[in-house]
């Protein structure tokens, strides 16, 4: 998916250049236009960093740096690069809110909370067990007493 977007304009007969030559405008991607160079065709980058979402490219370059993203779409084939732009950029995300731990943090954290709630379903489990036991066993004391009652009337009415 490539953001590029190419304008043509006619110059006026008016103007210093040439009314048959068509002036083609390119619009630098996000990471061209935050390094302040110029966007090729052939831009690695602009096809995961359009225009609209400069954000993105901030974020990633200042924890992985602009070179080493380029490295790293280079050596990759082009089907994998979109996941591996997606990754560099939540990697990123994560290393700005923790600085220490980074994804691993977030990982973490979410390991224990799924921890927590397994041991939570355990337990809840555990006590509907224990409820239905209950239950049966109430169920099992009122059928036994009822045949008990029966079978110890006909003793006494005979």
């Amino acid at each position: 998916m490539e953001y590029t977007h190419r304008t043509t304009f006619s110059s006026s007969s008016n103007s210093s250049l040439s009314p048959s030559l068509p002036t083609t405008f390119h619009i630098p991607c996000a990471a061209c236009k935050i390094l302040r160079r110029r966007c090729t065709e052939k831009c690695v980058l602009a096809p995961y960093f359009p225009p609209t979402e400069p954000l993105k490219f901030v974020i990633a370059h200042k924890v992985f740096g602009a070179s080493n993203i380029v490295k790293a779409l280079q050596e990759l084939p082009e089907s994998r690069r979109a996941d591996a732009v997606s990754s560099m950029v939540y990697e990123s995300y994560a290393r700005i809110r923790d600085p220490v731990y980074g994804c691993a943090g977030a990982i973490s954290q979410l390991q224990k909370q799924l921890d927590d709630l397994q041991t939570e379903l355990a337990m809840t489990q555990a006590k509907l067990l224990l409820i239905r036991c209950q239950q049966l066993y109430e169920q099992n004391l009122e059928n036994t007493g009822f045949f008990e009652d029966i079978y110890f009337s006909s003793f006494l009415d005979s």
